[in-house]
């Protein structure tokens, strides 16, 4: 089990891309902590099948745009666990529309939840990952931040911003023994992508080389991977899980 005994926080964990880094995670031997903002019920299902595995796991509600409630988090995982070696910063918000249409509401809870929540839940549990001399830090991406997409301008903003935040905290965190990496997923098979009109899914389909939507489970096989000590001489990269959709180098 490559991550045998590790403590991991997901934040946005409860579905999706999340679930499946949960699942992943316990499946190869860390205890989870599973972050949520509102769906109580997902997380504590999530939780529930990690222990029916023969996992540990927990589950704990915050807002991450709160610096106040990530570090409420982080002590309540300390008081669990006494320790943190992993932190997958996934929690996101779309509020799409166009740049005239937008409302700066939109605007600003896009920001807060996807760039400045990574810098909250990063804040929080740096220290201890330096007092315990080393760490693993995952950030979620999105190949919008590079190709960008028209009706995204809030989400592809928000994302480039975590991709140069990514870069600058792994020199930053390097002499720490803390790796800090990004993971961008294309289109992956959600329930969201089932509602979407033929039309819109065709067109996706047509964009990606490999030509289909990726799973879930990919995602986190790529995720596990860094979080793991086989990654240890990777820091400051953007990985793509995303079918060739985009280049980041």
């Amino acid at each position: 089990m490559i991550l045998k005994d590790k403590v991991a926080l997901v934040t946005g964990g409860s579905k999706g891309i999340g679930r499946a880094i949960c699942l992943d995670f316990a499946k190869a031997g860390a205890k989870i902590v599973i972050n949520y903002s509102s769906d109580s019920s997902a997380a504590e299902a999530v939780a529930e099948e990690i222990k029916k595995a023969g996992g540990e796991a927990i589950a704990i509600k915050a807002d991450v745009a709160s610096s106040i409630a990530t570090k409420e988090m982080l002590d309540q995982t300390m008081k669990v666990y006494g320790r943190i070696h992993i932190l997958v910063n996934n929690a996101g918000v779309i509020k799409d529309g166009y740049l005239m249409l937008m409302k700066e509401e939109d605007w600003d809870r896009v920001i807060a939840t996807n760039l400045k929540g990574v810098f909250n839940c990063c804040r929080a549990v740096v220290r201890q990952m330096i007092a315990q001399k080393g760490g693993k830090i995952i950030n979620i991406v999105s190949p919008s931040a590079i190709t960008g997409r028209a009706g995204q301008t809030n989400y592809s903003a928000s994302k480039g911003g975590v991709i140069s935040f990514t870069k600058s905290l792994a020199r930053e965190l390097a002499n720490f023994r803390i790796n800090v990496n990004a993971v961008s997923p294309g289109v992956i098979e959600t329930e969201m992508i089932k509602t979407i009109p033929q039309k819109i899914h065709d067109e996706l389909l047509g964009m990606i080389p490999l030509g289909r939507f990726g799973r879930t489970e990919e995602v986190a096989d790529v995720v596990t991977f860094l979080a793991s000590n086989e990654a240890s001489y990777i820091t400051g990269q953007i990985i793509g899980a995303d079918g060739g959709i985009a280049r980041y180098v």
